[in-house]
This record gives structure tokens, sequence and C-alpha cells, in this order.
């Protein structure tokens, strides 16, 4: 059947069934819905204040301006958010209507005429400049405009959104009667949500101009900030369609049709979308309105600048630098230095496999200073960086800009975390899911769902992970995917972070199979993760010539990116795999290398992991009282900040050192240096149990035996054997001589 909208929506701008462009341009018009909610209107008019409760009227005020400013609604559905609010009242509105559409034309005549009567008397019920007043005056003005047959029209179909409720009923009754086997009344259930579907689609048609704008607003503002709740891309989609199928140069349309686009990560429709936004933007002349004579070209570099950002999401470099080189030439000849400061912010991350990528990026930071534009800069010390993010965000809290106060506090977070402060890191984050959102959204929002919030609980659960709270972690990881779902734009945020906590508890179980499984799943969310956690199981496996190919095609192509904190990672596995293959003389350099750019970068808690390498590099050389030495300086950042992981590996060295350097010592002082590497074992021991790790707890419980058997103590030296063969069998070595990693 073919959509009533289409056979009349009474607008002068429509011919042989054609909307032309400017639709719009009528502010409003009526439909049989529309009349329904003028007869609820004036019905609540009538009703005196004793008939209804203070609690029905309030829901009902609450209530109006979803169904003034909403898209057309079924009849059924109208009634039940009535009955919702006040049954009383909804009783009322179904006897009116009915009486309206099973009697004559008359009938609908004498409503609209009595319509007049809400403005008049010296107490009118209706402010003529209220809200619902607006809504009635623009109901009354356009139903007079209609000719005779639009009006025969408008009857008819009223009479037909009627008889559909009408019927929606009858099925509803026919349900309830007939639903009593489960198999019956899920079969029923699905008959009726295509019936629902069926009609809705036939109640659908051209919207207002306030019901599109409407429309558009609110599923912007739930992508934005609650994606769950907008519609699904497919329904949206559906709907942004049918928008445009009647104003085809509606150009907010156009825009929302690109950003669902990107949620399922279609390049070809979302590039389609953003360049018919722009077209129309020039076509209709809404930015020469706005900005005068200037607004032509504006459009033309900002498109272009909008289109080069979209070909580097989807990793597009070569038309995303022939865009930007397009948007720059544009920008050049309008003399637009703020469009220059996007364009040259986007050519540095455009070049960054360039080595004039710095160059670029200090230049982009003078010019931001210059023109107000604030850009933090990677690369300074900590003290540097953060007095810039203190600049932006005195701007950002003066202006109230909530959404750029969210992504500072991020990145402040990750700040601190390269920086190897989990303590201020786990305090930004806290921070951030603590505070109260500055923008005022509408009821039943769930604010911050953005990915700022994603990046912050990614980071909380990794903290928690480290610390061996993994079912504090799982919590987190579950409130993610609740809160955002796999098919959102940020859920590859939880995807990877889940990834990569189960790869740990993997590796440090010693299930090398499950985690080579893993690895496949953390490439395809982030390639040079997953390529260097292949390497690490690779090494874990004993393949030390696959996993040291692997390590250095890694490391070149991260010394190309400047992916500072990756190269000093994989330096670190470098020279564990030298060591693990006898040759620690050749790990010193690399060490040193990876100490160098740790204290470059301040990166103090990798640096503290490099000196942990470097000390057991020494003892394997044969001098641990330099080794010890080394640990002095480390251990302190490790113990403060570091992962339990890291803790036990400290403790677990400090004792070995303690062992090597009392071999020299009198017997007496080398039994008080061996019961004291005894504590630090359990502690390490301890530490190791935290986050399951039995590979290490096995090397901790063998050198503990050996002690005991040089203390001579039976008992605790039978204890730890016995723990350490039942551990030996679970965790076999594959050859691999005991304690020989760090």
């Amino acid at each position: 059947m073919a959509s009533v909208h289409e056979s009349l929506y009474f607008n002068p701008m429509m011919t042989n069934g054609v909307v032309h462009a400017n639709v719009f341009g009528i502010k409003d018009w009526v439909t049989p819905y529309k009349i329904a909610v003028l007869v609820l209107l004036n019905e609540m008019g009538r009703t005196g204040e004793g008939a209804v409760s203070l609690m029905e009227r309030r829901r009902l005020n609450q209530l109006l301006l979803p169904l003034l400013q909403g898209p057309d609604i079924t009849l059924s559905k109208l009634y039940k958010l009535i009955e919702e609010s006040c049954p009383q009242l909804a009783n009322s509105v179904q006897i009116r209507i009915k009486l309206m559409a099973e009697g004559e034309l008359k009938d609908m005549e004498q409503f609209f005429d009595d319509l007049s009567d809400s403005f008049s008397g010296t107490e009118p019920e209706v402010h003529k400049t209220s809200v619902v007043g607006l809504f009635l005056r623009h109901m009354i003005l356009a139903y007079s405009k209609l000719s005779f047959s639009q009006v025969f029209k408008l009857y008819t179909a009223l009479q037909q959104y009627f008889q559909n409720g009408e019927k929606k009923a009858v099925e509803d009754a026919d349900m309830e009667l007939t639903s009593r086997e489960e198999g019956e009344r899920k079969m029923e259930k699905e008959e009726l949500d295509v019936s629902v579907r069926e009609e809705e689609v036939s109640c659908s048609g051209p919207l207002s101009q306030k019901q599109a704008e409407f429309f558009l607003s609110q599923q912007a503002a739930l992508l934005k900030n609650d994606e769950t709740k907008a519609l699904t891309p497919a329904s949206l989609q559906k709907e942004l369609n049918n928008l445009l199928k009647f104003n085809p140069d509606f150009a907010e349309a156009h825009y929302l049709s690109y950003l669902n686009n990107l949620r399922v990560q279609d390049v070809f429709s979302s590039t389609h979308s953003l360049l018919h936004y722009f077209d129309r933007l020039i076509l209709t002349g809404a930015e020469s309105k706005s900005n005068g004579e200037e607004g032509y070209g504006r459009s033309l570099r900002y498109a272009a600048l909008n289109l080069a950002a979209l070909h580097c999401r989807f990793g597009h470099y070569q038309q995303a630098e022939l865009a930007l080189q397009e948007a720059i030439r544009i920008a050049q000849e309008s003399n637009d230095h703020v469009c220059l400061q996007h364009c040259l912010s986007w050519l540095y991350v455009l070049g960054q496999k360039r080595s004039d990528s710095y160059v670029l990026l200090e230049h982009s930071v003078k010019k931001a200073v210059h023109f107000g534009l604030p850009r933090a800069f990677a690369g300074k010390t900590a003290n540097k960086l953060m007095d810039a993010l203190k600049d932006s965000d005195l701007l950002h809290w003066k202006h109230s800009l909530s959404e750029l106060i969210d992504i500072s506090i991020a990145q402040k977070t990750a700040i601190w975390r390269l920086y190897g402060r989990s303590t201020m890191a786990l305090q930004q984050a806290q921070m951030l899911l603590s505070m109260n959102s500055l923008e005022s959204v509408s009821a039943g929002v769930q604010q911050n769902n953005t990915e700022s919030f994603a990046v912050a609980l990614c980071h909380l659960a990794e903290l928690h992970a480290e610390q061996g709270c993994f079912a504090a972690a799982a919590e987190v990881l579950k409130h993610l995917k609740e809160r955002f779902p796999p098919n959102t734009q940020h859920a590859q945020l939880w995807m990877l972070c889940d990834q990569k906590i189960q790869f740990d508890r993997a590796m440090n179980d010693g299930k090398y199979h499950l985690a080579d499984s893993l690895v496949t799943g953390i490439t395809a969310l982030n390639s040079i993760e997953g390529v260097y956690r292949k390497a690490v199981v690779l090494q874990a496996q004993n393949q030390m010539t696959e996993a040291h190919k692997l390590l250095q095609k890694l490391l070149t192509y991260c010394e190309k990116l400047k992916n500072t904190e990756m190269v000093i990672s994989v330096l670190l596995s470098v020279a564990e795999l030298y060591w693990r293959s006898s040759s620690p003389t050749i790990a010193m350099p690399v060490l040193l290398q990876a100490l160098a750019l740790s204290k470059e970068y301040r990166l103090q808690y990798l640096a503290s992991e490099t000196v942990l390498n470097l000390a057991y590099a020494q003892l394997i050389l044969g001098i641990p009282e330099q080794a010890l030495t080394l640990l002095h300086m480390a251990i302190e950042p490790i113990l403060a900040d570091g992962a339990i992981l890291d803790k036990g590996r400290a403790m677990f060295l400090v004792a070995k050192c303690q062992v090597a350097s009392a071999a020299s010592y009198d017997p007496p002082k080398k039994a008080e240096a061996l019961e004291a590497a005894i504590e630090n074992l359990n502690e390490a021991k301890n530490y190791f149990a935290k986050v399951d790790c039995k590979e290490r707890i096995r090397d901790v419980v063998y050198f503990q035996a050996r002690l005991y058997n040089a203390l001579g103590k039976t008992q605790e030296r039978n204890r730890c054997a016995m723990l350490f063969r039942q551990l030996h069998q679970e965790l076999p070595s594959h050859g691999v001589p005991l304690i020989n990693h760090l």
C-alpha cells in the first residue's frame, strides 16, 4: 500500500508526486498523528485540576515535548504512552478520536474551529507564545491553508490511521488469549513484531522541519554520548534514506549518514555522504549566508580537510595526502590560518614516516600557540608536557568544553602510564570516571560514552591486571562490553585490552599454545603489538632464530616510525634473547642503547626495567656486587609503581645477587646473607603467586631448595623440592637450563 504521506502530505512544494528541494520551507503540516496529539491537548485543557492528580499531570507535561517534536507514531503506541501517564485521559482521547473517525467530515472541521477557543478569554488555557501554543497555532494555520480536496484526503487518512490502531488492539487481545504455550507465544510475538514494523513503515513519511531537526540532533547526540541507545546502523540509514527521499538537499542528513557509515567502517558510503554534505552546503548557500562571500571557499577547503581525515582514518594515506594538498592550496589562497594549522597537524600525522616529521611537529606547536590552538607535543620532559596540557585545560574549563576536558584527562592518564607512574595514572582515570559532565543531555541518555572514557576504562582494566586483580579487571571489561558493544566505533579499544590481558595471563601460566592463538586477534587490532607478542611467544618456545629475525624487522620498522616505547621494549627482548643464548656480552650494548633512549625521553619505568636487565647481565658476567649497586638504583620505582610481575622479578634478582655476593663471605656472614636471600625469595614467590606465574614460582622454589640445603634445613628443603617437582612435571623446561632468565 502506498504511503499515506506520499499521497497527500499537503505540502504546497509537492507537485506530481515530487517534493522540491525546499520542502523544509514549510514549518509544519497536519497529519493524523498530529490530530491525535491535538485531541490530547484539548482533553488536557478541558479536564479540571481535580480530575487529574499532580503526578499524572507532571508525567503528561514531560510526555508532551517528545510527542510534539518527535516523528509520527502509530495510534496504538500513542495510546500506550498516554495510558502510562494518565489512564483516565487515555480513555477520553480514545473516545474523542473514535467519534471523529467514525463520524463525518464536519466533525473534524468543528474540532479545528473549536481549537481557536483555547486562546480566548482573559485567562486562556494556552499562551500563544508557549511551546504548546505555537504548535496549536501552526496546526490551525496549516489546516486553514488546505484546499477542500486536501481536507478530504486528510480525513480519509485519519480514518485509516484509526482503523490501523483498532486492528493492532484486536491483535494484542488475541495474543493474550492464545499465548499459553511457550512455542505459540514466541511465534505470535514474531508475527506481531512484523506487523508493527509494517504499520510503522506505512505511517512514515516526510517529517516537518522541526521533526527532522529534532530527529537528527537526537541521533547525533546519541552517537556521540551513548551509541548503544541510538538506532542500529541499518535502521538509522533506512530512516535517513526516507528523509532524503523527500528532501535530497538536506545537508545535515547527509552528515549524519556519514557518521553512521563510519560506525560500520563503510569507506565508500561514508565518503559519498561526506561529499554530498559539503555539496549541499554550497548549493543551499548555508555557508555563504553565515560567512558572507567567503562561505563558498570555506566549504571547499574544509571539505578537502575532512576528506583527508576520513582517508587517514581508513589507512588510505596516499589519497589523504592528495586531499590535504588540495585543502592547503585553497586555505593559502584564502589566507585561512586556522585551516592551515589543522592541515599542518594532519600533515604531521601523515608524515610520521619521514625524517622531517619532528620539524613539522615543532612548527605546528609554534603556529598553534600563535593562533590560540594549543597542542601537546611528544619527546619532551614530563613537566613541559604537563604545562602544555595545563594551559589547554585553562581554556577548556573557562569555556566549559567538557569533551576537550575529558580528552585532556584521558591523555594525562596515558602519559602517566608512559612515564611509569601507575598511581598517578590511576588517579587521573578515576577522576575522569567520577566527573559530572558539563553538558546537559536529555533524560535516559548515559552521558560520556565517548572515546576518552573507553580509553580510561581500558587503562583501569590493565592497571588492575598488572596488580594481579584479575577479577576486578574482568568486571571493568564486562562494563566496557556493555557500554561499548562490539558493533560500536570504540569497541576495538577494549577488544585489544582484553586480548592483551588474556595473552599475559597465558604467558604467566606457561600456556604458550594459548598465547600463540591470541596473537592473531591482537595483530588484527594492532599490527605492531601483534608482531611483538608473536616474537615473545617464539622466544618462550625457544625458537630463538625466528624470534630474532622478527624482532630485528620490528625494531627497524619502529625506529622508522619513531615509536620509542616499542623500540625500547624490542631492545629489551633482544637483550634477553642474547643472554638466553649464552651471549651476555652482546646484550650489554643493546641494553645501554635502551637505557639511553629511556633517559632521553624521561621514561622512568622503562629506564628502571632496563637497569634491572643490566644488573642481570652483570650477574651473569660474574660481577654481582656491581649488579647489586645497580639494583638499589632501579628497585624503588619498580616497587612503588611497577607491575606485580616486575616486582617479583626484581626481588628474585636481588636474592640471586645476594647469594652470588656471599660466596666469598665468612661462614656466619654467609649464612646471614643466605637467610636474607630466602626472605626476598619468599616475597618474590608471593608476587608471582598473585599473577599465577607458575614458571617463575618453580624457579623460586628450586633456588630456595638449594639455599635450604646449603643451610642444612632438611625439612624446608624437602618441602620446596616437592613443590618444585609438582610444578616441573606440570611445566617441563624443554631442555632449557633453569634460572637463566630474569
